[in-house]
């Protein structure tokens, strides 16, 4: 059994600006078109963000412990593998088959970010209605007319507009996310987030927080090469209609790649680990 000691503040300290400065916003009623998709778009609440855990199969101080899943015991709190609900023992299954296809694929860096211009192309709606566009509706869709589409991730996919869907080089589905993820993406690497809060309490904070902090920096990079004016909320644009702005976007989508990679690696073991230790395969 492994201990630890530790000062579950100190810890999630590391996120608490961040969660505190969106609470603030939201009771404020202020629309933020870059952050508030942490909140929004994935499920995992503000103060469960900030709840500190070891993981399973680590006794912890009894007072640094906020998750009823823990067992109280002799010196400290720990979590049983054997808590985990037994219903969602398949989705632990299909995770790890798709994190390991998506870490064994190549990446691949040709969507150019196209994917938020595709979600307003020739449709008189937008996502962020509160926000600007760039350019013209016209010259909007031009950028989106004169480039292929590219896209491989199909949460992002499904938000393209009537238009824009048929122009994507793979008609993709949530059946065939696990075919088509691949390491080079801004949103498979955002959602290693979503992966890491999937099986909360039972992966230890610190890795939440690093496929968090990933999260951020790739949510960051998605929006400033969206069609969007965001320069309200000091975001410089990185212009994809321009080859220069593209060569920038494929070298911060290489970097936030190489950043991410590390956590998938750490995401999947901890999914196996917490799988075996569940099912005693």
């Amino acid at each position: 059994m492994t201990v630890v000691a530790t000062v579950a503040g100190e810890a999630t300290g590391r996120l608490r600006a961040f969660v505190v400065a969106h609470l603030e916003r939201a009771a404020r009623h202020d629309k933020h078109p870059v952050y508030d998709f942490f909140f929004e778009y994935y499920s995992f609440r503000p103060a469960h963000l900030l709840r500190w855990t070891p993981g399973f199969g680590v006794l912890a101080p009894r007072d640094s412990i906020a998750w009823a899943e823990f067992e109280s015991t002799e010196g400290g709190a720990i979590l049983h593998a054997s808590a985990f609900p037994d219903h969602r023992v398949s989705y632990l299954k299909w995770a790890c088959e798709y994190l390991e296809a998506v870490q064994t694929r190549e990446a691949w860096f040709a969507c150019m970010g196209l994917h938020e211009w595709a979600m307003v192309f020739r449709d008189p709606n937008v996502r962020h209605p509160y926000v600007p566009l760039r350019l013209s509706r016209s010259e909007t869709d031009v950028v989106v007319e004169s480039q292929p589409l590219r896209c491989t991730h199909y949460d992002a996919f499904r938000f393209f507009t009537a238009e824009a869907a048929p122009r994507n080089r793979w008609p993709l589905t949530r059946a065939t996310t696990t075919e088509h993820d691949q390491p080079g993406c801004i949103h498979a690497n955002m959602d290693l987030y979503k992966f890491a809060y999937k099986v909360a309490p039972f992966l230890p904070w610190e890795l939440t927080a690093s496929a968090f902090e990933v999260a951020v920096t790739a949510r960051e990079i998605d929006m400033r090469a969206s069609p969007y004016d965001l320069s309200g909320y000091g975001f410089a644009p990185l212009r994809i209609e321009t080859r220069e702005g593209r060569e920038e976007y494929v070298d911060l989508q290489r970097a936030i790649a190489a950043r991410a990679a590390p956590v998938r690696a750490a995401l999947l073991a901890g999914y196996r680990a917490l799988l075996a230790a569940k099912t005693g395969a």
